[in-house]
């Protein structure tokens, strides 16, 4: 049984940074796709990085390029988003999420699609004062 926990999340103001974790159960992890989705109220949710580590592929939506990095510890099974330069739009709940099947090629073009997602952490709260 997969199972994602997430936590990190804060009150920052413009400018500043955090670090969300998200601590997970998988086996083989490195064949995983594994992805940060974030929600803001009233919005959908929407994607903001995956990543892939076989192939060793980082994924991440336009707003947050540049401010954002994804990585993960194996050693750990940890998976992190580290993000800089928070703007009040950045304001959501975060959630990480992995698809249960082997992850390949084919996440460049769908890592964004969160229906292929099986698994769900709770979430955690970010949010950005101006």
């Amino acid at each position: 049984q997969v199972r994602l926990v997430e936590s990190g999340g804060g009150s920052v103001q413009t400018g500043g940074s955090l670090t969300l974790t998200c601590s997970y159960s998988v086996d083989d992890d490195a064949s995983r796709c594994m992805t940060w989705f974030r929600q803001a109220d009233g919005n959908e949710r929407e994607e903001v990085a995956g990543i892939y580590s076989h192939g060793l592929r980082a994924y991440y939506a336009d707003s947050v390029k540049g401010r954002f990095t994804n990585y993960q510890d194996h050693a750990e099974n940890d998976l992190y988003l580290g993000m800089n330069d928070l703007k009040p739009e950045d304001r959501a709940l975060y959630y990480c999420a992995t698809i249960l099947t082997v992850c390949g090629s084919w996440f460049r073009e769908q890592w964004n699609n969160r229906r292929l997602y099986h698994s769900w952490g709770q979430g955690t709260q970010v949010t950005v004062s101006s």
